[in-house]
C-alpha cells in the first residue's frame, strides 16, 4: 500500500485519523515548526500556514527545502486570501502549489486525491551514527558488521532516534512520533521498547548509546 504522510502546522478541523482509499493510505501529523519531525514512512506532504508564531510560512518552506528529510516533500502553502502576489512569493520560496484557507480534513483529502504525485524512486538509504548503521531498504540494523535482531517497534524507535541524535524525547513524544498516539499505549510501554533496544545493542558490543535523561526521557548520544 502506498502511503503519504501529511505534515500540518495547525490542528485540522475534522480530526487526524488515518484515511485509506484503495491502495493509498494517508497519515496526518500535527507538527510544530520548531519541534522534531515525526517518523515518516511515506512520501511527505506539508500543508504550511502563511503565518506562524515567530516564523513566516515562507521561511518554513525554505527550511523544509534545506532539510534532507523533507527536501523532496510536496509543499502546499495555505494562503490567507486569494492574492496573486502571495501566490508568486509562495512558489519562489519553494512551495509546489497553494490553497486558500481556512482548510479542514475534507479540503486536505480532496487535494491529496486530486493531485497524482509520482511514486518516489526507491533509493537505498542507510542511516549511520559512528559504527551503528540502519539500512532502511532492508530494515536491518548493524553494529560494525554484526546484524542486530530487532522487533518492529524497536527498529522504528532506533530509526527515529538515529534520524535525530542528541535530541531528548519524552515518552509521550516517542509514542506520537512512532504513530502510536491513537492506540491505548501506556507510557511505560516505551520503557519496554527502550529496554529491549538497549539489550540488543549491548549484545552486539555497541555499549550503551541510548541514555535516560532523568525526568525528561531518552536520547541516543552522538559518537
Amino acid at each position: 500500500m502506498r502511503q503519504i504522510d501529511i505534515l500540518l502546522t495547525n490542528p485540522l478541523e475534522g480530526g487526524h485519523d488515518p484515511f485509506a482509499h484503495g491502495e493509498l493510505k494517508v497519515m496526518f501529523h500535527p507538527w510544530r515548526w520548531n519541534g522534531p519531525l515525526p517518523l515518516l514512512d511515506g512520501r511527505p506532504w506539508a500543508f504550511v500556514d502563511w503565518l506562524l508564531p515567530e516564523l513566516s510560512g515562507l521561511e518554513l518552506c525554505r527550511r523544509l527545502r534545506c532539510d534532507a528529510m523533507t527536501e523532496q516533500a510536496h509543499v502546499t502553502m495555505i494562503l490567507e486570501e486569494d492574492d496573486p502576489d502571495a501566490k508568486r512569493r509562495a512558489l519562489r520560496a519553494g512551495a509546489d502549489d497553494y490553497i486558500v484557507g481556512p482548510i479542514d480534513r475534507g479540503t486536505v483529502l480532496d487535494r491529496v486525491l486530486s493531485v497524482q504525485l509520482p511514486d518516489r524512486e526507491t533509493v537505498a538509504r542507510t542511516l549511520r551514527l559512528g559504527e551503528l548503521s540502519l539500512d532502511l531498504t532492508a530494515l536491518q540494523a548493524r553494529w560494525k558488521d554484526k546484524p542486530i535482531a530487532l522487533m518492529p517497534n524497536e527498529l522504528r524507535l532506533l530509526r527515529y532516534l538515529m534520524e535525530q541524535p542528541g535530541q531528548v524525547f519524552s515518552r509521550t513524544q516517542l509514542i506520537a512520533a512512532l504513530g502510536k498516539q491513537g492506540q491505548p499505549i501506556d507510557e511505560r510501554t516505551v520503557d519496554a521498547w527502550v529496554s529491549r533496544l538497549r539489550r540488543a545493542l549491548r549484545d552486539v558490543g555497541a555499549g550503551y548509546p541510548l541514555r535516560t535523561v532523568r525526568a525528561l526521557g531518552y536520547v541516543l548520544d552522538k559518537p
